[in-house]
């Protein structure tokens, strides 16, 4: 299929109907933004997608048990940043349930309809008094005309260690209307994700069927999101939530929405990857000739998770070995003899063997700041692609001192 999407600027505000605001309400010593809201046109379903841990903060359980109940109906969503409000006891859902029924007072909408996402160091409880006083500004930032630069203070009041704020938007043509999807996302260490990544939100101004979408959001953080790597660590919080409201689209057409779909989500989780903690590059692992693409995501995913891979990498050392053997215990059978391996255009092995190689001209190489990885494990039609990023001295340092 032709891919019909282009960029736009505007971020998470660029599809019709949709607001953002952001207010410094003084939950990080830093003084940095760290209160967000996003707020849905009426009418809205949301799709949800959430950390498999079983060591999670309340608020994960109570955006999934809000969808559940409503059959994926949900307006708006707030996220404090400094507090992941993870194990608290008793108190983190009591706080998640005070904050969302503050702002539903302010929006006059139900308190179902209003979900919360909390990020920063775990076992820290959210200071209420605090993020209480935010609101009313936070509220009354809210804005139709908020624009990209409303997007860009949401993208930016979300963020705990990353370096950039992370977002994009993208308009495309469908059956002769205009359609945008928007996104923002936050992450860059404890990112291994098992279903999304830390934080994640999508908008998306075309109507669609709240199963239908579901379906659409769970494919597409498949090969997004699920398909990232930075230190192996899952966090506790990990929550996507993606908003679509609007006049139906027809089905038709769900196939072009599910590809930018998923274009907007591997953008984000692209972004968190290269902004991993320490990372100097992105780390890109294509594979091709697997069984199935289950089988072929799974082993790029392991490549781009291996310790020994990414200190190569950071090291500009190609060490192939520490590939292939990544390859090997990915759990996926395979045929040994067959594996082929690509450092951008050097190849490296053939049928399974050694081949001569510039092994100078490889580590230049591995100075770019993408390097790609290929892979040819059989002659099956699966196909995967992961990614990930190096690992340097800098990702120690700045996670042997991360609450001191």
């Amino acid at each position: 299929m032709t891919h019909p999407w282009h960029p736009i600027p505007g971020g998470i505000t660029a599809p019709v109907g949709f607001q953002a605001a952001a207010v410094t309400a003084g939950l990080k010593a830093s003084g940095n933004p760290d209160l967000s809201l996003l707020l849905a046109p009426e009418g809205a379903v949301c799709a949800g997608t959430f950390t498999t841990s079983v060591v999670r903060a309340a608020c994960v359980d109570l955006c999934a048990e809000r969808l559940a109940a409503s059959g994926g109906q949900a307006r708006a969503v707030l996220t404090n940043s400094g507090q992941a409000n993870a194990c608290t006891g008793d108190r983190g859902l009591i706080d998640s349930l005070r904050a969302t029924q503050a702002v539903a007072d302010r929006l006059g909408l139900a308190p179902e309809e209003v979900l919360i996402c909390s990020t920063g160091v775990i076992g820290v409880p959210i200071p209420m008094d605090t993020l209480l006083a935010g609101l009313d500004p936070l509220v009354a930032a809210l804005s139709p005309e908020g624009g990209a630069a409303a997007a860009t203070a949401a993208a930016t009041a979300i963020l705990t260690t990353d370096l950039v704020a992370k977002q994009i938007a993208l308009e495309a043509d469908l059956g002769g209307r205009s359609v945008r999807i928007g996104g923002m996302a936050k992450g860059s260490g404890m990112i291994h994700p098992n279903m999304a990544t830390m934080l994640g939100y999508l908008s998306c101004d075309a109507g669609v069927p709240a199963e239908v979408w579901q379906a659409m959001v769970r494919r597409a953080v498949d090969r997004s999101f699920n398909a990232i790597t930075v230190d192996g660590d899952t966090s506790t919080n990990d929550t996507f939530l993606a908003f679509a409201a609007g006049e139906l689209l027809g089905h038709e057409h769900f196939e072009a929405l599910e590809a930018g779909l998923t274009a907007v989500s591997q953008h984000l989780a692209k972004a968190i990857a290269r902004d991993g903690e320490g990372a100097t590059c992105l780390i890109e692992v294509q594979v091709e000739g697997a069984a199935d693409d289950a089988g072929a995501r799974a082993i790029a995913r392991t490549v781009c998770g291996s310790s020994l891979v990414k200190c190569a990498v950071h090291g500009r050392d190609p060490n192939w070995g520490r590939i292939v053997a990544a390859v090997g215990r990915a759990g996926v059978p395979l045929d040994s003899e067959a594996v082929a391996l690509w450092l951008g255009e050097h190849q490296l092995m053939a049928a399974g063997q050694p081949l001569a190689f510039d092994r100078a001209a490889a580590s230049t190489y591995l100075q770019s700041d993408t390097v790609i990885i290929r892979l040819v494990v059989g002659n099956g039609p699966g196909t995967g692609v992961a990614w990930g990023c190096d690992l340097s001295a800098q990702y120690v340092r700045i996670n042997a001192d991360y609450t001191t």
